[in-house]
């Protein structure tokens, strides 16, 4: 039976996906999230957090690729999100045949067969391999380094109840790479803010993942959203605490205070943005409403645009 009209269930309503795309490669696109982009910013912001927090923390070091730079993230990351979730749903397609939101998408519900979709993760692939190839050495080895917990998340979640740490490990590898695209080396500003984006990750996805828990438990998959329970808001407060002090500790490493004080605070308050959208979304949580769950998930793009936004000024406040 066809489904090639069906649109997914969490997808965005109105998408281009379901509007404009021809009618046969909407499978593919839904395969690799192109309905739901809010994957593919959360995979870029710590991208940019990483290039902009470079550029602030030089004086006067923005250079013409350093545009490229800013844009082959993009697409890179548009690409590497799709493969990555080409490959996520090859090897969980039995298990979200069980779960109701997940059932609709493309491999479970027979849209797409798996050898079809591993040629479609093999040409984005080779869409991130290109970008990856103009940046620097550097970059390029961390690049292939990251592709180690990418092919392992997906199997995470059946031996651990601490998956989002496995994701958070591969979406936030970006903030090294760009850093080093940029600089051509790392240092304690880029560790710092990669951890933070780590603990950002296991913030965000603990709330994505409670409009499941009821199907994941079910079907044996595991989730920090099932472990904590009712006890997730104090769990998000701590996530919330440890992405702010170890992006505020990334800035301080960064920036010198003698020497750039207002970029130094500039950075700050970015991070302070950022960390009162999270409290905000502690807030507004009703963890029984799956609407809600989802619609404060995706207001995380917003988050991290903040810091992003501010990291941009202090980076431009040393432009003479």
């Amino acid at each position: 039976m066809s489904h090639s009209g069906d649109r997914v269930a969490d997808a965005v309503e109105g998408s281009w996906v379901d509007t404009a795309a021809a009618a046969w490669m909407r499978p593919y696109l839904r395969l690799s999230r192109m309905d739901r982009p809010i994957g593919t910013w959360l995979l870029l912001l710590p991208c940019w957090w990483g290039l902009l927090l470079a550029l602030a923390a030089e004086p006067g070091s923005i250079r013409v690729g350093d545009i490229w730079i800013f844009f082959g993230c993009a697409l890179g990351a548009a690409a590497m999100r799709g493969a990555g979730c080409t490959w996520n749903d090859a090897v969980d397609r039995d298990l979200d045949r069980q779960v109701e939101r997940t059932k609709s998408r493309p491999l479970p519900s027979g849209q797409v067969t798996v050898l079809r979709a591993l040629i479609w993760l093999a040409l984005q692939g080779a869409v991130g391999l290109a970008v990856l190839m103009t940046f620097n050495r550097a970059a390029i080895y961390l690049g292939f380094a990251s592709l180690l917990p990418v092919i392992a998340y997906p199997f995470a979640k059946r031996f651990t109840w601490w998956p989002q740490v496995m994701l958070g490990i591969a979406f936030n590898w970006g903030a090294m790479l760009a850093w080093a695209a940029h600089a051509g080396n790392l240092g304690a500003a880029p560790l710092l803010l990669y951890c933070g984006g780590i603990a950002w990750t296991l913030f965000y996805d603990t709330i994505y993942a409670h409009q499941d828990k009821e199907d994941d438990a079910l079907v044996g998959i595991k989730s920090t959203a099932l472990l904590f329970g009712e006890n997730t808001k104090a769990w998000l407060s701590l996530f919330a605490a440890a992405a702010t002090i170890l992006i505020a500790l990334a800035v301080w490493s960064a920036i010198p205070i003698g020497e750039r004080p207002v970029a130094l605070l500039l950075g700050f308050l970015g991070t302070a943005s950022f960390s009162a959208h999270l409290i905000w979304q502690i807030r507004k949580l009703d963890m029984a409403d799956g609407e809600c769950c989802l619609r404060l998930f995706r207001s995380n793009r917003n988050a991290g645009l903040l810091l992003s936004a501010t990291f941009f000024i202090a980076a431009c406040a040393g432009v003479s």
